[in-house]
């Protein structure tokens, strides 16, 4: 049960009683403009989704991350405070495009830190989900419907994994501004606290939002889209966009090597229909594939070692760091 505590202006706080608290970071990647297959950078995916973890587990993965961050980006460990460390991104749109440069170390810099990413949503008992967009060529598309859907359909994910644990959870959508924001969550608003019921009743509240500068699952969320989903996504349902950049050669590696992993992490289940539903799920609307094409890797990929810093200003800039043996819990 969630039970309001404190008072005043702007604010309000929850202390979850009687059970274990989840929290579910979500971020996106691309947007519903109309696809151009004569516009090099026109993107063919939008892609929405994040993951979750359990609040036992937040502050061990924050610190997990914050470690990485700083053996990613050596500089970091001559910061002065903590703050300055969360506030600095490392973004999942410069992580892909690592994947596009012609240099070795580049790429393979930029996939060591994804394993080890992972390495750390496997330890602290994350799951991931996301919805994924495959756009027709010059279809128009309604962009805020499909945010607002995918936020709907992921916290109904998240619903269904809570009340298989009798737990409650909050779901931190990254920020846009006031009035998307409002349309993004007003269909979980009605879900809830319409006359018919609350359909979420393990979401004590409806989405709320945050920074990404000032959080680190935010920033681990557009990690996971933005550099792992949507780059596979575009080339694997849309490679047949000659010259496109979001579909770039260099992205099957990224799925073949990341994606069977993140598979391994969702939360499916089978709707009251029969159907398997809930994790990564994919709307293909060029070819009418499944999200399976995705986790079932076409060459066998070994990991890469990490080599030494070169440069402080390039994504193959970090020194080489061991992988993680912390022990999962």
């Amino acid at each position: 049960m969630a039970v309001p505590q404190g008072s005043g202006v702007g604010h309000s706080c929850f202390c979850i009683v009687g059970s274990l608290l989840y929290l579910c970071y979500l971020d996106e990647s691309g947007t519903g403009q109309v696809l151009n297959p004569a516009v090099p950078d026109s993107v063919p995916v939008m892609a929405i989704g994040g993951f979750t973890v359990p609040e036992s587990q937040v502050k061990a993965l924050a610190w997990d991350f914050i470690a990485l961050k700083k053996r990613f980006r050596p500089e970091l460990r001559k910061l002065p405070t903590l703050s300055q460390v969360v506030h600095h991104e490392i973004k999942g749109e410069t992580i892909r495009k690592s994947f596009r440069r012609t240099g070795r170390n580049q790429r393979r810099m930029a996939h060591g830190f994804l394993d080890h990413l992972l390495n750390i949503l496997e330890q602290r008992d994350c799951t991931v989900m996301a919805r994924i967009w495959v756009k027709q060529d010059g279809a128009v598309n309604d962009d805020a419907a499909m945010y607002a859907s995918a936020v709907t359909a992921l916290c109904a994910n998240f619903e269904h994994y809570l009340a298989e644990r009798s737990s409650s959870g909050i779901a931190v959508l990254d920020s846009r501004n006031p009035s998307d924001n409002i349309g993004n969550v007003h269909c979980v608003t009605t879900r809830k606290f319409g006359k018919g019921g609350d359909r979420m009743p393990h979401l004590p509240e409806s989405p709320v939002f945050g920074h990404s500068n000032t959080h680190l699952g935010l920033q681990i969320a557009d990690l996971i889209v933005s550099a792992i989903l949507a780059p596979a996504a575009a080339v694997t349902y849309a490679g047949d966009l000659t010259g496109n950049v979001h579909c770039h050669p260099g992205f099957n590696e990224v799925r073949d090597r990341h994606c069977p992993r993140l598979g391994k992490l969702q939360h499916r289940y089978q709707s009251p229909t029969g159907k398997w539903t809930g994790g990564i799920v994919v709307s293909d609307a060029r070819g009418h594939r499944s999200a399976g094409k995705l986790f079932t890797p076409a060459v066998a990929t070994t990991p890469l070692g990490l080599p030494s810093q070169k440069s402080a200003d390039d994504l193959a800039t970090a020194a080489a760091f061991p992988r993680s043996t912390t022990p999962a819990p």
